[in-house]
């Protein structure tokens, strides 16, 4: 088993000391947390991306660039690139040149994105998002393979013999499709024959199991080899401790804190209680031995094969957050990736193709 820490890149007070940290701050705890990740042995890190508040990571392309030169070996995720809101040439050009400036260590996780504030942003309807997103996938997905693209696209303009640039370095870039609740980015992954990874952070296990039993079968329909079949899945938070009196201790008045926020400007309160959230939700709360049985129970209804933990503090302390980060590591990553088969295939980038460069005018 592969894992990733991810942020959002979340910008609110803190939920203990309710301390606002400047803009600028705020980005060099990512910076620190990637690094952290990188120290400790995490086999990937991953920048959402979020066009309304209260998330500052409407760039992921830049912050992963930045990460990219400070970090020499973990892999770059982003958690995901809204193709349904972007100009799928222009982000081709950005992708394609953190490539290259990472050494072929980005990996895509790609989706609609949600939220009404950066739908009116970008000026993308909820009847659109779906059309608009596949769209952008098969363009995207054809730059990067092709060295000329002709396209009859309906959300922007067509291309006709179009030449894009820089050509790729990992050729393809790996992409997955990252799904929350609906079918058809399940149905987008399986018929391109591509990773999915289960948002699996707001509800109970069962809707997330549903929809990977889906992508299984849309799979098999489309003449795809089962054994190739890929899944990561999140998790609604992480704090290991010694014992799980302590995690619950410790966890509660950030629980209590975020569900005020969640109450006040949020969608709806689904885990009422702490001792709820920790049982029924995704969330890695407890002693090593209880996360490494709580994820073996997701594994037997999903399969998943990489697990993203939450790369922020979240109100924990710097200390306590580093503490869970290398109990996780040191107990409970080595019983899981011992246990849990790696995904099927090989956890790199694609050799580059040597190009030639067009001719001079």
């Amino acid at each position: 088993m592969k894992f990733l820490a991810i942020t959002l890149i979340v910008h609110r007070p803190d939920p203990i000391t309710g301390v606002h940290k400047p803009t600028h701050d705020r980005f060099r705890e990512v910076l620190d947390n990637a690094l952290l990740a990188e120290e400790l042995g995490f086999d990937g890190f991953g920048v959402g991306e979020r066009h309304e508040r209260p998330f500052i990571s409407s760039s992921p392309a830049v912050v992963l660039s930045h990460i990219a030169a400070l970090t020499r070996r973990i892999r770059l995720f982003t958690a995901v690139t809204t193709l349904s809101l972007l100009d799928p040439v222009r982000a081709y050009e950005d992708y394609a040149t953190l490539d290259h400036l990472s050494g072929g260590r980005l990996e895509l996780i790609i989706g609609k994105g949600n939220g009404a504030a950066q739908r009116e942003l970008f000026d993308v309807t909820p009847e659109d998002q779906w059309d608009r997103n596949a769209e952008s996938y098969e363009v995207f997905r054809r730059i990067w393979r092709q060295d000329k693209v002709t396209a009859a696209t309906r959300f922007r303009p067509p291309l006709k013999d179009a030449e894009v640039w820089p050509r790729p370095y990992q050729r393809p870039v790996r992409v997955w499709h990252g799904s929350a609740t609906s079918k058809e980015s399940v149905e987008l992954a399986a018929r391109y024959g591509d990773p999915l990874f289960s948002a699996n952070v707001t509800h109970p296990i069962e809707p997330y199991s549903e929809l990977i039993r889906y992508y299984r079968e849309r799979w098999e329909f489309h003449g795809h080899d089962p054994a190739k079949i890929a899944v990561g899945a999140g998790t609604a938070g992480l704090l290991v401790t010694r014992t799980s009196q302590e995690a619950l201790k410790v966890y509660r008045p950030l629980f209590e804190s975020t569900l005020a926020f969640q109450r006040r400007f949020g969608p709806p309160v689904v885990f009422e209680t702490v001792e709820d959230f920790v049982e029924r939700s995704s969330a890695l709360i407890g002693s090593p031995q209880q996360i490494i049985d709580k994820v073996h129970r997701y594994h037997e209804r999903f399969g998943h094969t990489v697990l993203h933990l939450h790369a922020d503090a979240n109100g924990l302390t710097d200390a306590q957050h580093r503490a869970s980060l290398q109990l996780f590591q040191s107990d409970v990553a080595p019983v899981l990736r011992r246990d849990i088969p790696d995904p099927p295939f090989v956890w790199g980038p694609v050799p580059p193709v040597t190009e030639e460069e067009p001719a001079r005018a």
